[in-house]
C-alpha cells in the first residue's frame, strides 16, 4: 500500500472559511451603492458565483438580525405567518362565542384562507412570506399551544346534534324532577360578543367611518356573559371581558370598576378564561343566588346549566368555594346542541342586542336634540366605553321576564307552562325594531327594519380578514395604553435569560406531559389553566423588555451624529476604502447588533 496522501491542511493549504452574515450584508450594501461584482470579488477574494449567490439572497440576508460572528441564517419564521396566527386566534374565539365547534381541518383551512388574503393585501417582506403555506400537522401542533383550548382533533366539526339534544331534554326533565328543582332554582348563562360602537351598515356614520381622518373602524368588541334563572325574575350582574384593563376613559373619569354594572375583567384578546369565569361565579353568581333563595324562602339548592365552552371546562365545581360547592350543581349541555336547546341562545341574547341598539339610538337622538353636537361629532368624540356600559345595563334591565322564560320552552317546556297559565306566545321584537327605525329616520338616517335585523345577524356572521385585522388593531391600541404600567418588582430584577429559560422549559414540559400522561382531559385543563394565568406574566415581561430595547436602539440610532465603529475593524476598513462617502452603514449595523444592547 502506498503512502497516505496528505490532506490539503497537511500541505499547508488554507482551510475554507465561511463568510459571516455581517460580511454578506456589507457586500449587499456596497453593491446597492455602486460597487461592481468584479470589484467585490477582488476585495473579498471570492469567486463570482459566490458573490452572485449572496446578491441573489439579498432580501433574506439584509432582513436577518443576528449576533456578531454568526455565519449561517437560521430558518426565520415568516412575518405573514405570525399575522395569520394572531388573526386565527381571534377567529376561533369568535366561533366559540357563537357555540360553533371547530376541527383541526377547519382551522387549517381558515389559516390558508387568511394567508392568501394577507398575501393579496400586503406586500411580501421576504422570500419566506411568498412561499406556499400548507398548514401542516406540525404547524397545527405548534399553533395549538398558543391559545386553543378546545378543538375537534379529527374530521369535520359536527353540526347541531339533534339526537343528542333530544336525549338531553328527557334526561334533564328526569333529573330536575328527581332532584325537585323549581324554575327559580335553575340558572343558565351564555357568552356573546358585542360590537359596542357599531351601527347598521346603511347609516351614514358607518359609510363615513373609513373616510374620517384618523378614525379607526368601529369593530371594537367586548365579551359579555349573561345569566338568569328559568323563572326570569333574577338577572345576574353580567361578566364583561375587554382587551384593556384600564381604558383611557376610565383614567379620565376616575372610574371605580367595583361600582360598574358589570364585573369588569380584561385580557389581551377579550376572552373569558376559566379563571375569570370561576371568579365571576364565586364572587357574583353564587352570592346573588344565595341571597335570592333566602329572600324567596326557598331551599338553598340551585343548578347552573352551561354549554361546553372552553371556559366552562368539566371540573368547574372544584373551582367553587366550599360554601357554594355545597348547594350549587353544575350541569353541562352535550356538545353541538347550543343552537337547539341552550336557553340564552333562544332569542334572549338577540333580544338583548336589539334593546342595546334601541338604547343607543335613543341616546344619539337625545344628544342631537338637546345639544349643538352633530351625530358624527357625538359618535366620534363623546361616545366611549363608559357610555356603552350604561347602555348595556339599560338593555339587560329591559329584557322582560317573559322573554327570559321563553328561552326554556325547548329544553324545559313544563317550566314554561307552569309559569304562564294563559298560554305562551313567542317573543315579539317588532315594536323594538320599529322604534329603532323611527329614531334613526328622525335623525336623518337611511334605515328600515331589514337593516336592524341584519345588524343583529351581523354579530353571528363569520368575520372577514379585514374585520379580524380591525379587531386586532383595536386590541393592540388598547394594550399599548396598558403597557405603560411598570414591571412588578418581583420580576424586575430577574434577568431576561432566566425568564426565557422558564418559557423554554415550560414548552418542553407541556410536550412531555401531553405525550405521556394517560389522563388527557386532566392534562388539558391543567395546561390551559397554567397557560392562561401563569405564563402570560413572564411572556409579557419579555415582550415589554424587547419593546423597550427596540426603542432604546432607535433613540441611539436617531441621536447618533458621529460615525460609529462597525461590526468589526476589518469590515469597516474595507467599507471605507471602497465607499468612503457612505459612513452611515456602520451606524445601522451597530444599532441592529444584539451584542451591543
Amino acid at each position: 500500500m502506498g503512502p497516505k496522501k496528505a490532506s490539503g491542511k497537511d500541505q499547508g493549504q488554507k482551510a475554507h472559511v465561511r463568510m459571516t452574515i455581517e460580511e454578506k450584508q456589507e457586500i449587499v450594501w456596497k453593491h446597492e451603492n455602486g460597487t461592481s461584482v468584479f470589484e467585490l470579488c477582488r476585495q473579498y477574494n471570492k469567486a463570482t458565483s459566490t458573490i452572485c449567490t449572496i446578491l441573489k439572497k439579498k432580501n433574506e440576508i439584509m432582513g436577518a438580525k443576528v449576533a456578531k460572528g454568526v455565519r449561517t441564517i437560521t430558518k426565520q419564521r415568516p412575518q405573514i405567518l405570525e399575522e395569520v396566527e394572531k388573526l386565527l386566534l381571534i377567529w376561533i374565539h369568535d366561533k366559540e362565542l357563537r357555540g360553533d365547534s371547530v376541527s383541526e381541518a377547519i382551522i387549517c383551512e381558515k389559516a390558508r384562507v387568511l394567508h392568501d388574503d394577507l398575501l393579496k393585501n400586503t406586500p411580501a417582506t421576504s422570500d419566506a412570506d411568498t412561499k406556499e403555506f400548507k398548514a401542516s400537522r406540525g404547524w397545527f401542533e405548534k399553533f395549538r399551544r398558543s391559545g386553543i383550548h378546545s378543538v375537534t382533533r379529527h374530521g369535520e366539526a359536527a353540526s347541531s346534534d339533534k339526537p343528542a339534544a333530544g336525549r338531553f331534554i328527557e334526561e334533564f326533565k328526569e333529573f330536575a324532577k328527581a332532584e325537585g328543582y323549581l324554575p327559580q332554582q335553575v340558572f343558565n348563562c351564555d357568552e356573546t360578543g358585542l360590537f359596542w360602537k357599531r351601527m347598521p351598515k346603511r347609516t351614514y356614520i358607518t359609510k363615513e367611518e373609513k373616510s374620517l381622518p384618523g378614525h379607526k373602524p368601529m369593530k371594537d368588541r367586548f365579551t359579555l356573559v349573561l345569566c338568569s334563572n328559568a323563572s326570569g325574575d333574577l338577572k345576574i350582574k353580567p361578566l364583561l371581558v375587554y382587551h384593556s384593563e384600564n381604558p383611557r376613559v376610565f383614567k379620565q373619569y376616575k372610574v371605580q370598576k367595583t361600582h360598574l354594572c358589570v364585573m369588569w375583567k380584561a385580557n389581551k384578546k377579550a376572552w373569558v378564561t376559566r379563571l375569570i369565569f370561576s371568579e365571576w361565579v364565586n364572587e357574583v353568581v353564587c352570592p346573588a343566588i344565595e341571597k335570592y333563595l333566602q329572600e324567596k324562602h326557598l331551599p338553598l339548592k340551585a343548578m347552573l346549566l352551561l354549554d361546553n365552552a372552553p371556559a366552562h371546562a368539566p371540573g368547574l365545581e372544584d373551582d367553587l368555594l366550599p360554601r357554594y360547592n355545597k348547594f350549587l350543581t353544575v350541569k353541562f349541555l352535550p356538545p353541538n346542541t347550543t343552537p337547539l336547546i341552550q336557553p340564552m341562545n333562544q332569542k334572549i341574547i338577540a333580544n338583548f342586542k336589539k334593546l342595546y341598539e334601541r338604547a343607543l339610538f335613543r341616546k344619539c337622538f337625545e344628544v342631537t336634540e338637546a345639544t349643538n353636537l352633530t351625530l358624527k361629532e357625538f359618535w366620534k368624540h363623546h361616545f366611549n366605553i363608559c357610555s356603552a356600559l350604561k347602555l348595556v345595563d339599560k338593555a339587560w334591565q329591559d329584557v322582560t321576564q317573559r322573554t327570559l322564560i321563553s328561552g326554556w320552552r325547548k329544553l324545559w317546556p313544563e317550566c314554561v307552562r307552569q309559569l304562564d297559565f294563559e298560554g305562551f306566545e313567542p317573543v315579539n321584537d317588532a315594536p323594538i325594531v320599529e322604534e329603532i327605525v323611527t329614531l334613526g329616520q328622525q335623525m336623518g338616517l337611511e334605515l328600515d327594519g331589514d337593516d336592524v335585523e341584519e345588524f343583529v345577524e351581523e354579530h353571528n356572521e363569520e368575520l372577514t380578514t379585514e374585520e379580524l385585522q380591525a379587531l386586532q388593531q383595536e386590541q393592540q391600541d388598547n394594550a399599548a395604553d396598558d403597557s405603560t404600567v411598570e414591571e412588578d418588582e418581583a420580576v424586575a430584577n430577574v434577568p431576561s435569560a432566566v425568564i426565557k429559560k422558564v418559557c423554554q422549559m415550560w414548552e418542553e414540559i407541556q410536550t412531555i406531559v401531553e405525550k405521556t400522561h394517560p389522563e388527557k382531559a386532566v392534562v388539558g385543563r391543567c395546561l390551559n389553566h397554567f397557560n392562561d394565568n401563569v405564563m402570560p406574566y413572564y411572556r409579557d415581561s419579555l415582550r415589554r423588555r424587547k419593546k423597550q430595547a427596540s426603542m432604546d436602539r432607535f433613540v441611539v440610532r436617531k441621536s447618533s451624529s458621529e460615525p460609529q465603529p462597525g461590526p468589526s475593524g476589518t469590515q469597516i476598513k474595507r467599507a471605507r476604502e471602497s465607499t468612503p462617502e457612505r459612513s452611515s452603514l456602520p451606524v445601522i449595523m451597530e444599532a441592529d447588533s444584539p451584542s451591543k444592547q
